[in-house]
C-alpha cells in the first residue's frame, strides 16, 4: 500500500522531512509562543496558557470534516521491545474508537538529526476525523512531555514523542513541539492567513519581522 502521508508530503511540500523544527524549513509558516514567558516553569499555572492557546490553535486549523493524518514519531532505543509488545499503547488514550485502530500504520524511518547509533526513530501514521481524536487530552499531553508528569505521550523510560497532526484537506501541518510553541505551516500562505490575523499577538517576537514579511 502506497505511503499516503509520504506522497502528500511529497505533493504539497516538495517532499520535506518531517521534523523540527518546520517553521525553519519552510515557507510559508507561522511560529506561536503559547506558553507564558513572563512565569517561570515551576509556578502554578504556567501551562494553563499553553493549553488554551494549543487547543484555540488547533480548532481554528481544524474543520470537522477535514482530512487528519495523526503522525506520532516514538525514538527509542534500537533494542527497546515496547513497540513490538504493545505498539498501540502509543495512541490508545487519544482515539475515541478503539476499533478503528487496525487503520493504525507502523513503520521504521531515519530521520537524520535522531537515527544514529543506538538510537532509531518508528513511525506511527493514524488516519481520522477531528471527531475521532480526543485532542484536547493529546494537547495537554504534549505540553507536559518534559514535565515527567503522568499525561505526558510516553512514559517508557528512554524514549520521546513527536505529534505532527497534519489536515490533508487543507494541505497544514500543525506540530505543537512542546509547552513553549507551535508551528504551522501550509502548501499555501493563503491557507494561514486567517491565523496570522486572528492569532497575531501570540507570534513568536524572535520570528515576527520574517513572519510579516510572508504575509505583508
Amino acid at each position: 500500500m502506497a505511503d499516503k502521508l509520504q506522497l502528500f508530503l511529497d505533493k504539497s511540500f516538495n517532499g520535506i522531512e518531517l521534523a523540527p523544527a518546520l517553521f525553519y524549513v519552510w515557507e510559508p509558516g507561522i511560529r506561536f509562543e503559547i506558553s507564558n514567558p513572563k512565569l517561570s516553569y515551576t509556578e502554578p499555572g504556567y501551562l494553563t496558557q499553553a493549553f488554551e492557546r494549543a487547543t484555540a490553535l488547533f480548532g481554528a486549523a481544524f474543520d470537522e470534516d477535514d482530512e487528519i493524518l495523526f503522525v506520532t514519531d516514538l525514538i527509542t532505543w534500537r533494542n527497546t521491545s515496547f513497540i513490538r509488545k504493545k505498539p498501540l499503547n502509543v495512541y490508545k488514550k487519544y482515539i475515541k474508537q478503539q476499533q478503528a485502530l487496525y487503520k493504525l500504520q507502523l513503520k521504521g524511518i531515519e530521520l537524520s538529526e535522531f537515527d544514529e547509533g543506538d538510537i532509531t526513530t518508528h513511525r506511527f501514521s493514524y488516519a481520522c476525523r477531528k471527531k475521532d481524536i480526543r485532542y484536547p487530552q493529546l494537547l495537554q499531553a504534549i505540553c507536559y512531555q518534559d514535565f515527567g508528569h503522568p499525561s505526558k505521550i510516553t512514559n517508557y523510560q528512554g524514549s520521546d514523542a513527536r505529534i505532527y497532526l497534519i489536515n490533508v484537506s487543507q494541505q497544514l501541518i500543525y506540530h505543537l513541539y512542546d509547552d513553549r510553541g507551535c508551528d504551522i505551516i501550509a502548501a499555501d500562505k493563503e491557507g494561514i492567513r486567517f491565523l496570522y490575523e486572528q492569532y497575531n499577538d501570540w507570534i513568536l517576537d524572535y520570528d515576527r519581522e520574517k513572519i510579516d514579511a510572508i504575509f505583508k
